[in-house]
C-alpha cells in the first residue's frame, strides 16, 4: 500500500448497490475530480516505480488510461493501450477471459514490444483478476515480461490479486476495500 492509500481511499466514494442490489460499486471519478489526490494518486506509482526500469505502461482500456499515460509520462518510458476488442487499427493479438456475465477479449498490437522489454500493467480495479491476467498473457506473448501489475483499487475479497499472485505475477495496490467497508 502507497503512503497515501489511507487518504486516497477516503476520496473514493461508495456506491451501494450499483450496478445491483448488494454490490458496493467503489467510485473513483471523486479521486480524479481532486487535483490534490489525483496528484497523491499519481505520485504513488511515480514514486514506487522510479527506480526501476521499465520500458512500457500497459495501461487496461479505459479507466487504466488515466494512470499510465501521466505515469508514463513520469517515469519517461512508453505507453501501450491494452485495449478492448475492434479497438486497434494495426494487426493485433488477442486474449480471452471470464466475466461473471460471459467472456470478454483484450488486444495489444502486435508490435507493441520488444523481447525482454520490462513491462508494468496498470488498471484502476483488481477484482476476480481476470482483464489483468489477460493483459499479462498477452504481455507474455508478445515478448515482454511483466515486472508488476499496480492498480488504485485492490478488492481482495473477490480474489483476484490472489489469482495474479498465483499466476506468478507481483501485484500493487495503492488501497484496498473489504467487502463489509
Amino acid at each position: 500500500m502507497s503512503i497515501y492509500g489511507d487518504y486516497i481511499k477516503s476520496v473514493i466514494r461508495t456506491v451501494p448497490d450499483w450496478p445491483q442490489p448488494g454490490v458496493n460499486f467503489r467510485d473513483i471519478t471523486p479521486l480524479l475530480q481532486n487535483s490534490a489526490a489525483f496528484r497523491k494518486l499519481i505520485d504513488s506509482f511515480v514514486h514506487r516505480y522510479q527506480e526501476m526500469d521499465l520500458d512500457a505502461i500497459a495501461a487496461i482500456d479505459a479507466r487504466g488510461f488515466i494512470i499510465g499515460a501521466p505515469l508514463a509520462y513520469e517515469l519517461g518510458c512508453s505507453f501501450v493501450p491494452v485495449r478492448k476488442k475492434g479497438k486497434l487499427p494495426f494487426k493485433t493479438i488477442s486474449e480471452t477471459y471470464t466475466l461473471e456475465y460471459g467472456q470478454a477479449e483484450v488486444e495489444l498490437h502486435s508490435d507493441a514490444f520488444k523481447q525482454g522489454d520490462r513491462i508494468l500493467i496498470v488498471d484502476d480495479l483488481i477484482a476476480t483478476g481476470g482483464t489483468m491476467l489477460a493483459a499479462a498473457k498477452l504481455i507474455t506473448r508478445s515478448g515482454g515480461q511483466v515486472v508488476e501489475t499496480a492498480t488504485i483499487v485492490d478488492l481482495p475479497d473477490l480474489g483476484g490479486s490472489a489469482r495474479i499472485r498465483e499466476a506468478g505475477y507481483s501485484v500493487f495496490a495503492v488501497c484496498s476495500f473489504t467487502e463489509d467497508e
